[in-house]
């Protein structure tokens, strides 16, 4: 894994509410009010990991034009990390 990919991992991983909301979405795209029900987070938590995560561009908003029903996703550089994050889970 080169350094970008390195670096990308720990800042998801040093977060338990980015981690969470990182790894709830690696089966597809999901509203934020999912991720909440589905992780036990507060919806202003997954809002605010969901907010960082797109910043590092380790997640997208599909359909930004909506205001109700927003749709994230993992971008490639997510689904490139995605089984990092995973080994960490699993340890």
């Amino acid at each position: 894994m080169d350094d970008k990919y390195e670096i990308l991992t720990e800042y998801v991983n040093i977060s338990k509410y980015r981690k969470k909301v990182f790894l709830a979405l690696k089966d597809g795209s999901k509203k934020p009010s999912d991720i909440a029900r589905e992780t036990d987070l507060e919806i202003n938590h997954v809002s605010y990991s969901l907010k960082q995560l797109t910043e590092k561009e380790l997640v997208y908003l599909l359909n930004p034009e909506d205001r109700k029903g927003r749709l994230y996703k993992l971008t490639e550089d997510g689904r490139k990390i995605i089984n990092e994050i995973i080994k960490t889970v699993e340890n």
